[in-house]
């Protein structure tokens, strides 16, 4: 009979002669899950990916509902169906070969277009206050007729060009050690946007004067602005925003407009934002089907340009409209990331620029839709209808793209994934974690 030994015990037996199963801890998946996700996100052509196919989507995916919601508008004006949309897609040929473009180009050229860029904006934002030459739509005198239906919106070049020009700025007196000085950090960044704002606020356009500003503070923002010199400029643009607002009554109703379900009385001065909570309240979690929105026609006013995103909840519903932020929020965090991984200062300063450019204009735009913020006149960011607006805003992606490849590890991430690379190095790749020495013929 086997002996006890004294102070231990035999496991209990299992039935079926197998080993207890291991209790899972609780959160185990998500928390593995979410390491996964991390791992994933910190690998370095991660951005570079992000920042294409974010860009991408939200472009084809505007296409498609610029072609749904301007089908109406176009017929009321006897032309074909397709009429805005083959001017958008058009736009999207061009500023996808202007992103290809600005995507290959080195920094240093992307620094040598700074100044001609912006004398370029300054100059056509001075024909567009010459009459005869500029034109008005909406009240606001910010165009340039080109002959037939084709329209240029120079205000739209001077927000790229105020980023380069800046990033520019900015990085020569970073590399002279000059930002610890508030003059320096000041002048001649500021002057020079309150000049593009003066000409943009000529032609009445409060909208794109924003966003304008928003690049202005964005920049500062990333180039280490104190927090007094960052509030004091901010405090002069509000006041100077406020008076604008303030002695303009158009102005002022857009902000009774605030949150607006009743369209109004006389005049319908809360038509666009009422309309707009209608369509988004009767789209539900899925929306009505693309194309069989009921407020296009005619109800909602400029439904494939400012209120595109207003549509897109009608026909796509909550799934859409939710679709769309993550895509712009997936290409605001890259462009952070990429702002943030970088020493070279004038990609950081560029970077940061158009990521808020980008989601700034975002934030206003489908702020305005939701009735959050007041209806500013802004178009949502490659999405809505707008070839003026497009094409700088696509090499500005370009620009992110460009700053992406050229980090150390994306570069030579990159760099092992080209043709017969593995050939030229003598490794041959079975996976991306694994690399296997090629080894010389006879050997075992």
């Amino acid at each position: 009979m086997p002996s006890k030994i004294a102070g231990t015990r035999r496991p209990s037996a299992v039935r079926g002669g197998g080993r207890a199963p291991a209790t899972p801890r609780r959160g185990g998946g998500v928390r593995r899950l979410y390491k996964r996700a991390q791992r994933a996100w910190d690998r370095p052509l991660t951005a570079y990916y992000v920042i294409i196919g974010a860009g991408m989507l939200i472009t084809t995916l505007g296409l498609v509902m610029v072609y749904s919601a301007s089908m109406i508008t176009a017929l009321t004006y006897d032309l074909v169906p397709s009429y805005f949309f083959r001017k958008q897609f058009f736009a999207a040929l061009l500023g996808t070969g202007l992103l290809l473009a600005a995507s290959r180009m080195p920094v240093k050229l992307h620094r040598a277009l700074a100044y001609p860029i912006l004398v370029g904006a300054v100059f056509l934002m001075v024909l567009v206050q010459i009459p005869g030459i500029g034109h008005a739509v909406n009240g606001n005198q910010n165009w340039i007729s080109l002959g037939g239906p084709f329209q240029l919106q120079p205000s739209e070049f001077g927000k790229l060009a105020l980023i380069l020009w800046g990033a520019d700025l900015l990085a020569r007196k970073h590399d002279m050690r000059l930002l610890t000085q508030w003059k320096h950090m000041l002048v001649p960044l500021v002057p020079g946007a309150f000049m593009l704002l003066g000409l943009i606020m000529l032609g009445g356009d409060m909208g794109t004067s924003i966003i304008l500003a928003a690049i202005l503070f964005g920049l500062l923002w990333t180039a280490g602005a104190p927090t007094r010199l960052f509030v004091g400029v901010l405090t002069v643009a509000g006041a100077i925003g406020v008076l604008l607002i303030k002695t303009s009554s158009n102005r002022m109703k857009r902000f009774d407009c605030i949150g607006a379900t009743d369209p109004g009385g006389e005049g319908a001065p809360c038509l666009q934002a009422a309309h707009g909570i209608y369509a988004l309240a009767s789209g539900g979690w899925f929306g009505s089907g693309l194309g069989a929105s009921v407020e296009k026609w005619g109800q909602l006013p400029e439904a494939h340009t400012d209120f595109i995103f207003a549509v897109t909840g009608e026909e796509l519903g909550l799934a859409g409209t939710l679709s769309v932020l993550a895509l712009f929020a997936a290409l605001g965090y890259a462009g952070i990331r990429v702002a943030g991984g970088t020493e070279d200062p004038f990609v950081r300063f560029a970077a940061g620029g158009v990521t808020t450019w980008i989601t700034a204009q975002a934030v206003i735009n489908i702020g305005a839709v939701l009735g959050l913020l007041p209806i500013a006149g802004v178009p949502l960011p490659l999405f809505s209808y707008g070839g003026s607006a497009l094409l700088p805003t696509m090499f500005a992606v370009g620009l992110l793209i460009a700053f992406a490849r050229q980090e150390p590890a994306a570069k030579a991430a990159l760099a092992m994934r080209r043709p017969g690379w593995g050939k030229r190095a003598g490794v041959r790749w079975k996976s991306m974690r694994r690399r296997v020495k090629k080894r010389p013929s006879g050997e075992r």
